[in-house]
């Protein structure tokens, strides 16, 4: 596997954006997840969208974090945000999206974040159990989907 860096409006990612939306909408019965999103978000130094491609150049898994700060949408200053973490179906369970999510806490780590965020959804409890595994903690809901009784939000600190 071989993760590279591109832009969220990438033709790759594109794609693989609209396999992660099909999935939210079957999950959740809706049209996938309305979070406003810009490519410009991800744009180091306040973010990063990363593909990970195998060994034939096939893009395999993505996944991005971008800067947020206190607000009234229940972010704190310093929090870098996890967005569009995927891999593809028949390759699940072999470790991308661990890899994946070390990567971009060790990139926002660098760029001065201090606290890694994320909002997933009661139907997707192999994300819960991903990130529960890997330090993530409930935390009070932000973002989006922040009155979502399906959302669940987690976080985990950014050690220096």
């Amino acid at each position: 596997m071989e993760l590279r860096r591109v832009s969220f409006d990438h033709p790759d990612a594109v794609r693989l954006n609209k396999e992660v939306q099909a999935e939210y909408g079957r999950r959740y019965q809706g049209d996938g997840d309305a979070t406003p999103l810009d490519p410009s978000m991800f744009e180091p130094p306040n973010g990063l969208y990363v593909i990970a491609y195998d060994e034939d150049g096939i893009p395999i898994a993505s996944g991005g974090w971008r800067a947020r700060e206190a607000g009234e949408e229940g972010y704190s200053d310093g929090d870098a945000e996890i967005k569009r973490m995927y891999v593809v179906e028949a390759l699940r369970g072999n470790g991308l999206a661990r890899r994946i999510l070390a990567h971009l806490e060790a990139d926002a780590r660098t760029a001065g974040r201090v606290r890694m965020v994320l909002e997933t959804g009661i139907a997707q409890p192999e994300a819960i159990a991903l990130y529960s595994s890997s330090g993530y903690e409930p935390c009070a809901k932000f973002g989006y989907y922040r009155f979502s009784e399906s959302s669940r939000c987690f976080a985990k600190p950014l050690q220096p």
